[in-house]
C-alpha cells in the first residue's frame, strides 16, 4: 500500500484532445496504443511475462465523449458500506465520494487510481447535512484506534521503547491529471516489488505514465476544487474511476472463507446425470468472502483449488468452511461482477489463535521466517569479544555511570542513559544507542533482509524481529555487566534546557543495570528503600557502582527530562495520548482480562532524551548530507477534519484553539481541567483529535530540497527530526547511524587536512560538522566536499534517488506493522470476549440519528455501532429539532418490511432484555445454562448478576454523549470474519 509513502510522486496526466477532426483524434489514439503496446513487451519481457498479460477485456472503463477534471488518486473503501469508496486528492480538504459497484470500476481498497471528478452540479450532500441522514456518519471516520508510532503504545507490545513521535495514519495521495477527453481504453499496470534492494516501484515507474504527457495543464484546477469544497462545504465531491495505475499489494494477500454449501447443493443434483457433471465440472466455481469487509465477494473455479483444499471438497467435507484462506485476486472482467481469484493454501480453523496470528502477517506481507543461513553467517561466533582495535579508536566509557531503563519482557536493549553533574545547575547527560551499524554492513545478507523487513513486529504474545536475535538481544543488546559497542551523543545542558554543548561519536560502555519502567518509578516517586535493591524485587547490579549512585541518577534525569518536556510544550508541541488497554494471559498465553494502563513518569523520561537524540541526529545529518539525509516530518492537521471537530468541541461547551499546535495543546489542557470528572468523554475527545493528523513519514532531505517548509514535525513542534535510537528494531536508524559515522569521520579527515595545511594542533580545531554550531564554509570547500564524498562511499551512504526508495518502503512497512499489531490487539480482545461470552459495560454514545447510533465502549477502546431501525417488536422515535432517540418495546408483530422484500431484524439482535426477576434470583440456585434471546446466545445470568453494570429499561431515551449499558459478545470465527457484537443491555418484565 502507497499510504503516505512521503515520496513526491510525479503528475500522471491525460492528454487533452483538441482537435475537432475524428480522423486525427483516432489515429492519435492508435499511436499511443502502439507506443503503450511496446513499452509493455519491454517491461514484461524484463519481468518474464508476456506482452497479452494486459488483454483488452482487463482493461477498466474509460470515460468517452465528456470533459472533466482527472486526477490520481489513493483508493479507500467505507469498511462500514463497501459500495462508498473515497480517494483523496493532496491540496483537496475533502475526500472524493465514488459511490456504487460501476463507478468504481473493479478497483479496490489500496489500488492507485486516475478519477474524474463530476461537475459541481452532481455532487452530493455531506452525511449529516440534513435530517434524513444520520447523524452519526458525521463521526463514522473517527477511528478511535490511534495509530501512533510509539506514543505511548509500544510499551505495551512488549519492547516498550517510545518512538515520542505523533503519528496518525489518515493520509493519501492525490496528484492533478487535469482537463482531458477520455480514451476508450484506459491502462491497467501491476506495481512491483523489488525485495533485493527494498525497491517498491512507484507509481510514477507505472506503464500508464509514459503515456500521458502536460504534466502542467491542469494545475490551477486543484485550487479551483479546494475553493469549490470551501464554498460548498455542505457538499461532496464525487466522482468516478476511469483507470487503475498501480494494483495495490493487498490484492495478492486476502484471507477469506469459502461458501461451498451451494456448491454440494449443485452437485447433489448434478448426480443424477453423471455425464452433464462431469462436463460442467471445469466450469464450478464457489465464492470466498474475504475477511476484510472493504472487499467484495470472489469467485473461485473449483479446478483451481490445491489439490489438498480440492479433494476435502469433492469428499463433502464440509468443515473447509470454518478454515481461513489464503487467495490472490487473479483478474475481474468488465463482465463479471466479482473478481476472480485463486486459493493458495489454508491457514487453518478460523476460531484458533495461530491460524489467525499467521493470516494477519500474510495479510500485510510480514517476513516471519527464520534467519537463512547466509544471513546468519554475516555475524561473529559467540562467546565474542570486542575487538583490541575498537578501544583504540572509540570514546572508553566503561567507568561511566550507564544503564538501561525498558519494560520488565525486553531482550533488545538498544539504548542506555547516563547523567553527570558538572556545576550546580549543568548536568552532561548521555543517551548511549547499540553501534548496530558495526555489525550490520551496507549491501551484505544480514542487510538486506533487514531492508526486506524494515521494523520489527510486536504481536502481544510474539515478536517478528528485524534482526536475528544473537544481534539483537546479544552481541548488539546493551545488556548490563559487559562491554557493548555504542553510539553516544553527549548533551551539556543548564537549568533552562539550554544545550551549551554537546560531543557525539562511537563509543565502548559497560551498563550496570537494567532497571524495568516499574523500577525507575519507584525511584522517582521515592517510595523504594536502597537496601532493598539487595532483594530479588530488583536487577542485579554490575561493576563498582552502588545503588545510591543509579537512584541519584535516575533522579536527575527525571528532573531534567520534566525542564526538556515543558520547553517542548511551550515550543508548541503537542501530546495525544489517552489510556492503553492491556490484556493479561495466562500460561498458554491466552487473554483472561484486560485492563486499562497510563504511562508513568519513567516511561516520559526516557523520551525526553530519545527526542532531543532523535533532533541532533537530524541536525547533524541534515547540514552535512543536504541531499541526502533519512528524515522524517509530521504534515499539519487535516484542515476540514481539524474545523468538524472544532465544530464537534464548541457544540458540547468546549473551547477549542486549534490555529497553532500550541494553542491545540493549551486547548486540550483546558478541556482536561474542565473534564477532570468525566475521564471517559476526555478520551473520546482525544481520539477525536488525532483523526484530522496526518501520517508522519520517512522522507529523503534532496526529495523536498526545495520545499524546507515541508520537512517540519508538527507534533513535536521541530523543524528537523529522524530516527537514531532503535537501530536493533528499525532499519531506518541503522541508516541513519551510516550517516552521523560518515559525518564523523568527515570531520576528523577535514581537520586532519587543515592541522597539515596550517600547521595548527588538530585538537585546538573546534567541530565543525558535529558541534552545536555548524561550518558551512568548511563543508562547502574543496577539502570538506572530498572528505564528506570519502566517507559516504566508505559507509554506504544511500544516493538521493536510491533514498528515496528506502524511504517509499520503509513507510509501506511501518503502515503495515502498525495494521498488523492493531489486528492482533483486535484478535485477542475478541479472544478475551469469547472466553468471557458476554462482557457488560457501560458505553457512550458518539453519533446518534433515526437508523444507528456509534457508541464508545472505554472498556475495550472500541467504538462500534448499533443499528435499530426495522427491528421486530421495537419501537422507534426520532425528535430531530433536539436530536434525541426514544426507543421502547412494541405490541405490534410485524414480520416483513412496508412495501419492500426481507424481515425485520429480532428484537435479540439489538438488545439483551433480562426479566428483572432473573436479576435478583440467587446465583447458587441458577441453573448453569444458556439462554437464548431473539436468536442469539447469551451465557447464563451467574456473571451477570455479579456485574457491577445496571441494564437499562424502556422506554430508553438516549442523546449524544449519553451513558447507556451494553452487551458486548464475540462474532465469527468459525463460521465467518472475527467481530466483537454489541447490543443494549435492557431489562423488561415483559421479556
Amino acid at each position: 500500500m502507497r499510504v503516505g509513502s512521503g515520496v513526491a510522486e510525479q503528475s500522471v496526466i491525460v492528454e487533452k484532445v483538441e482537435d475537432t477532426d475524428k480522423e486525427k483524434k483516432k489515429k492519435r489514439r492508435s499511436n499511443r496504443r502502439s507506443k503503450h503496446n511496446l513499452a509493455c513487451n519491454s517491461v514484461n519481457e524484463a519481468r518474464g511475462e508476456s506482452s497479452d498479460s494486459l488483454k483488452s477485456e482487463d482493461k477498466p472503463k474509460s470515460l468517452t465523449s465528456s470533459k472533466g477534471e482527472a486526477f490520481k488518486a489513493l483508493f479507500h473503501v467505507n469498511a462500514h458500506n463497501r459500495l462508498e469508496a473515497y480517494c483523496k486528492i493532496d491540496g483537496v480538504p475533502t475526500d472524493i465520494l465514488i459511490n456504487g459497484v460501476s463507478l468504481q470500476n473493479r478497483a479496490v481498497e489500496g489500488d492507485i487510481v486516475v478519477i474524474k471528478v463530476d461537475p459541481l452540479g452532481l455532487w452530493t450532500k455531506m452525511k449529516g447535512s440534513n435530517g434524513s441522514s444520520n447523524n452519526s456518519a458525521q463521526v463514522e471516520d473517527f477511528n478511535l484506534v490511534q495509530e501512533v508510532d510509539g506514543l505511548a503504545d509500544n510499551s505495551y507490545k512488549g519492547k516498550g521503547k517510545v518512538d515520542a513521535d505523533c503519528e496518525y495514519a489518515d493520509c493519501g495521495s492525490g496528484v492533478l491529471l487535469g482537463k482531458a477527453y477520455y480514451d476508450e481504453k484506459q491502462v491497467t499496470s501491476t506495481a512491483t516489488y523489488n525485495h533485493v534492494n527494498g525497491h517498491h516501484q512507484s507509481s510514477s515507474d507505472s506503464l500508464y505514465m509514459g503515456l500521458l504527457p502536460g504534466q502542467n495543464e491542469g494545475i490551477n484546477s486543484v485550487d479551483w476544487l479546494t475553493v469549490m469544497t470551501s464554498q460548498f462545504p455542505l457538499k461532496r465531491p464525487t466522482g468516478k474511476v476511469v483507470a487503475i495505475v498501480e494494483k495495490s499489494l493487498r490484492r495478492n494477500a486476502i484471507v477469506g472463507f469459502l461458501n461451498v454449501k451451494q456448491w454440494f447443493s449443485n452437485r447433489e443434483l448434478g448426480r443424477k446425470d453423471a455425464k452433464k457433471s462431469s462436463a460442467k465440472f471445469d466450469h464450478e466455481y464457489v465464492t470466498l468472502t474475504p475477511t476484510d469487509p472493504r472487499f467484495p465477494k470472489m469467485i473461485v473455479f473449483v479446478r483451481d483449488l490445491p489439490d489438498c483444499i480440492k479433494k476435502r471438497l469433492e469428499d463433502g467435507d464440509i468443515t473447509i468452511e470454518m478454515e481461513l484462506l489464503a487467495a490472490q485476486i487473479e483478474d475481474w472482467t468488465a463482465e463479471s461482477p466479482f473478481p476472480r481469484a485463486r486459493v493458495s493454501h489454508s491457514f487453518g480453523r478460523g476460531g484458533e489463535l495461530e491460524p489467525q496470528i499467521n493470516a494477519i502477517l500474510y495479510q500485510n506481507a510480514i517476513h516471519s521466517a527464520d534467519f537463512p543461513p547466509q544471513v546468519l553467517s554475516c555475524l561473529p561466533d559467540i562467546p565474542w569479544e570486542i575487538p583490541p582495535e575498537e578501544y583504540q579508536t572509540r570514546k572508553d566509557l566503561r567507568d561511566l555511570c550507564v544503564f538501561t531503563i525498558d519494560p520488565s519482557t525486553a531482550y533488545d536493549l538498544d539504548d542506555a542513559l547516563s547523567v553527570e553533574k558538572l556545576s550546580n545547575d549543568i548536568f552532561r547527560v548521555g543517551v548511549h544507542i547499540a553501534d548496530v551499524s558495526y555489525f550490520v554492513l551496507p549491501n551484505t545478507a544480514v542487510d538486506i533482509e533487514a531492508q526486506i523487513r524494515s521494523t520489527s513486529v510486536y504481536l502481544l504474545q510474539r515478536k517478528i524481529q528485524m534482526l536475528p536475535s544473537l544481534l539483537s538481544e546479544k552481541l548488539g543488546s546493551l545488556n548490563p555487566g559487559v562491554d557493548r559497542l555504542a553510539f553516544s551523543m553527549f548533551w551539556e545542558l543548564n537549568g533552562t534546557g539550554d544545550v551549551l554543548d554537546r560531543w557525539i561519536g562511537r563509543t565502548v560502555i559497560r551498563s550496570c543495570c537494567n532497571l524495568s519502567y516499574k523500577h525507575a518509578q519507584d525511584i522517582i516517586q521515592g517510595i523504594i528503600d536502597v537496601e532493598r535493591f539487595n532483594t530479588l524485587e530488583y536487577p542485579q547490579l554490575h561493576g563498582q557502582f552502588k545503588w545510591t549512585d543509579v537512584t541519584r541518577s535516575v533522579k536527575f534525569l527525571h528532573e531534567i527530562s520534566k525542564t526538556l518536556k515543558e520547553r517542548r510544550f511551550s515550543d508548541g508541541a503537542i501530546q495525544l495520548e489517552t489510556s492503553k488497554v492491556v490484556f493479561v494471559f495466562d500460561e498458554d498465553g491466552v487473554p483472561y482480562d484486560s485492563r486499562l494502563n497510563e504511562r508513568m513518569d519513567s516511561n516520559f523520561l526516557v523520551e525526553e532524551f530519545m527526542l532531543l537524540a532523535n533532533m541532533t541526529a537530524a541536525e547533524v545529518i541534515s547540514r552535512a548530507f543536504p541531499d541526502s539525509a533519512l528524515l522524517r516530518r509530521h504534515p499539519e492537521p487535516n484542515m476540514r477534519k481539524l474545523k468538524e471537530f472544532e465544530a464537534f468541541c464548541r457544540k458540547h461547551g468546549l473551547a477549542l484553539d486549534a490555529s497553532s499546535s500550541g494553542q491545540f495543546r493549551q486547548s486540550l489542557e483546558k478541556i482536561q481541567e474542565k473534564l477532570k470528572d468525566d475521564s471517559v468523554l476526555f478520551d473520546i475527545l482525544i481520539s477525536y483529535a488525532s483523526k484530522p493528523m496526518q501520517l508522519a513519514t520517512y522522507f529523503c532531505s534532496g526529495e523536498l530540497k526545495d520545499n524546507l517548509n515541508d520537512w517540519g514535525h508538527y507534533g513535536l513542534a521541530v523543524p528537523l527530526y529522524t530516527h537514531f535510537t532503535s537501530p536493533l528494531r528499525r532499519y531506518p536508524d541503522i541508516v541513519v547511524h551510516r550517516t552521523l559515522t560518515a559525518v564523523i569521520e568527515a570531520e576528523e579527515l577535514y581537520l586532519k587536512q587543515i592541522g597539515l595545511l596550517k600547521g595548527d594542533k588538530e585538537d585546538e580545531v573546534s567541530r565543525c560538522f558535529t558541534g552545536i554550531y555548524f561550518d558551512k564554509e568548511a563543508a562547502v570547500s574543496p577539502q570538506g566536499k572530498e572528505a564528506l564524498a570519502i566517507a559516504a562511499w566508505k559507509h554506504g551512504i544511500p544516493s538521493s534517488e536510491l533514498l528515496v526508495d528506502v524511504a517509499a518502503y520503509c513507510n509501506e512497512r511501518k503502515l503495515a506493522s502498525i495494521h498488523a499489531e492493531d489486528a492482533c490487539e483486535k484478535l485477542y480482545m475478541w479472544v478475551l470476549v469469547k472466553k468471557k461470552e458476554i462482557l457488560l459495560s457501560d458505553a457512550r454514545v458518539l453519533g446518534l440519528g433515526p437508523r444507528f447510533m456509534s457508541v464508545y465502549i472505554q472498556k475495550l477502546a472500541i467504538e462500534r455501532r448499533i443499528y435499530y431501525d426495522e427491528v421486530e417488536g421495537l419501537n422507534v422515535e426520532w425528535l430531530e429539532s433536539t436530536s434525541t432517540l426514544v426507543l421502547n418495546l412494541s405490541g405490534q408483530n410485524r414480520l416483513f418490511k412496508r412495501g419492500g422484500l426481507g424481515n425485520y431484524m429480532a428484537l435479540g439482535n439489538v438488545a439483551w432484555v433480562v426479566n428483572p426477576y432473573d436479576l435478583s434470583v440467587e446465583t447458587g440456585d441458577h441453573d448453569a445454562t444458556c439462554m437464548v434471546n431473539g436468536g442469539v446466545t447469551f451465557p447464563d445470568l451467574e456473571a451477570i448478576s455479579k456485574s457491577f453494570v445496571d441494564p437499562g429499561t424502556f422506554p430508553l431515551t438516549v442523546r449524544l454523549l449519553s451513558t447507556i449499558p451494553v452487551a458486548l459478545y464475540a462474532i465469527g470465527g468459525d463460521d465467518g470474519p472475527l467481530e466483537i457484537g454489541v447490543r443494549l443491555y435492557m431489562c423488561s418484565y415483559l421479556k
